[in-house]
């Protein structure tokens, strides 16, 4: 097992999870840094774009997760603000993130579906880097497999095999399946990008129908789900949606909390179909709909004044 403590300064331990996840940060802010040179923005606007959304991040996800887990922090509040010892979702942190941008890019007067777009890339990478620190804490893995599995049939390394090794039991390295997918996500954003068809906002919508088909198949495999019990017709759609991939990876995972539909598989299908839907109204109903080529405008934003009375 790898030790999640990379390094200690006296009585202060510093985590490879906080380190993964601050590299995932900063790579994700040097590709939007680089893109927007293309627009003439400055490195500063994404600089202070990132310090509004990453706290506005590890809020929402926080709150995304309690949320849906209430009965076990009803009684027991303070462990809200535990973070510390786990609880954040991935969705629950990009609907703060967006939230965050949103207020900024208005204040600076700035289209939010051109700046979206500058950091699509950004955030599947940073999701995509962000995944080794799961690895490293042995979380949001997927269910038992067979160690030859590992070795014969996906060809791991030793070093990625151990680690899936927990208490004695070897595990799916779900945080491996998506960060390929991310990887695969990254350059198809990346082409796409540079695509004469591709208008403004469409490749922001591009990214979560990519990360959220990957996530709705990874997603089964794991047996750390946010889950509840949901209508039989809704959960047999799903599974029969997700029935290829037991061809290739085995059985589904077991459902953390006894529930029958998972939170986040049913969420990455409802993203995917609202995405699509606003990429086909945008263009049907948006007039002159801006190329992902075009120069970024910024509209000037007047000031508040106090009223004199005059």
């Amino acid at each position: 097992m790898i030790n999640p403590i990379a390094f200690s300064l006296g009585p202060i331990s510093v985590h490879w999870y906080g380190i993964i996840l601050g590299t995932a940060a900063l790579v994700g802010l040097l590709l939007a840094i680089r893109e927007g040179k293309r627009f003439n923005m400055e490195p500063d606007f994404f600089m202070d774009l990132l310090l509004i959304g990453v706290p506005s991040a590890i809020i929402a996800a926080r709150i995304y997760y309690v949320a849906f887990q209430w009965e076990n922090y009803k009684n027991n509040f303070a462990d809200v603000f535990k973070i510390w010892e786990g609880g954040i979702a991935i969705y629950g942190a990009l609907i703060g993130a967006i939230i965050g941008a949103l207020f900024y890019v208005r204040r600076k007067g700035v289209s939010f579906w051109r700046i979206a777009d500058i950091c699509a890339p950004g955030l599947i990478v940073g999701q995509m880097i962000g995944r080794w620190g799961n690895f490293i804490n042995q979380e949001a893995h997927g269910g038992p497999v067979q160690e030859s599995f590992l070795r014969g049939t996906l060809y791991l390394p030793d070093w990625i095999v151990n680690q899936m090794n927990i208490q004695g039991t070897f595990y799916h390295p779900t945080f491996l399946y998506e960060s390929l997918w991310n990887l695969a996500g990254l350059l198809l954003l990346f082409w796409l990008r540079r695509r004469p068809f591709l208008r403004a906002g469409e490749l922001f919508m591009s990214y979560f129908i990519w990360y959220s088909l990957g996530r709705f198949y990874i997603e089964g495999l794991r047996t750390d789900s946010l889950d509840f019990t949901g209508p039989e017709w809704l959960a047999s759609l799903m599974n029969s949606l997700w029935s290829p991939m037991s061809l290739l990876f085995g059985e589904a995972g077991a459902m953390t909390y006894g529930g029958n539909i998972r939170i986040s598989q049913l969420l990455a299908l409802l993203i995917i179909f609202a995405a699509i839907v606003i990429i086909v109204v945008r263009r049907k109903v948006v007039p002159g709909l801006a190329k992902y080529s075009d120069p970024i405008e910024r509209k000037t934003v007047k000031p508040v004044s106090a009223n004199t009375g005059k």
